[in-house]
């Protein structure tokens, strides 16, 4: 993606200048799904780090004040932790944790509470104090949230069925699970959409 210098930036009429900030989600939407399930295990973390600049990049160019820039920096940034591994991605979650709590702060619901959804996954998957801020009960508090905001989204139904899981409510989390590969598919997310579909069969399939 070539990045315009400010006199370029300034030329922009309102009306193209909406039509860039939506093209940089949509490519940023799009090449996370890339990273995230076509990118070789190996690879993932260059992916993502390469990503990571761009989506910081595009948030900076509107003053870190458009929540759903905030977002997709965070939700970049907490899947190169993930890719990343061990203590040192904690940094990254961190960073992650404070462009979502940004983009809360700014507009709750953006992009249908997308911020919540991903903020709840990062409290039940980051180790708990003294070595990270994970904790369950704040994991299961902004998982609802994002539900009361879009009850039938994938993505949030998703995690709070994986949440369930992870603490053993398996008929709860079966039910939510379910409820995910009922979502109705989201218009140019296709890849996303697949990937997570197999990430919701995969927690199925540890359900007996």
């Amino acid at each position: 993606m070539k990045v315009m210098n400010a006199f370029m930036v300034a030329l922009l009429t309102p009306a193209s200048a909406c039509a860039l900030a939506e093209s940089t989600l949509m490519d940023l939407q799009h090449d996370w799904s890339v990273c995230q399930y076509q990118t070789l295990e190996a690879k993932k973390e260059g992916c993502f780090s390469a990503l990571s600049q761009r989506a910081h990049e595009a948030s900076r160019a509107k003053n870190d004040a458009d929540a759903t820039l905030l977002i997709w920096s965070g939700i970049v940034d907490s899947s190169w932790a993930g890719a990343k591994g061990g203590l040192s991605a904690l940094s990254l979650v961190k960073q992650a944790k404070g462009s979502l709590e940004k983009a809360i702060a700014i507009d709750p619901g953006a992009l249908q509470g997308s911020a919540w959804t991903s903020l709840g996954a990062l409290y039940y998957q980051v180790p708990g104090w003294p070595v990270g801020f994970g904790d369950k009960d704040k994991a299961d508090e902004m998982l609802k949230k994002a539900l009361t905001i879009n009850p039938d989204g994938i993505d949030p139904n998703y995690f709070y069925g994986d949440f369930l899981l992870k603490e053993k409510k398996t008929d709860e989390a079966k039910m939510y699970l379910q409820k995910a590969l009922q979502a109705p598919a989201r218009p140019g997310r296709d890849i996303a959409d697949n990937g997570r579909r197999r990430d919701i069969a995969n927690d199925l399939a540890m359900i007996k």
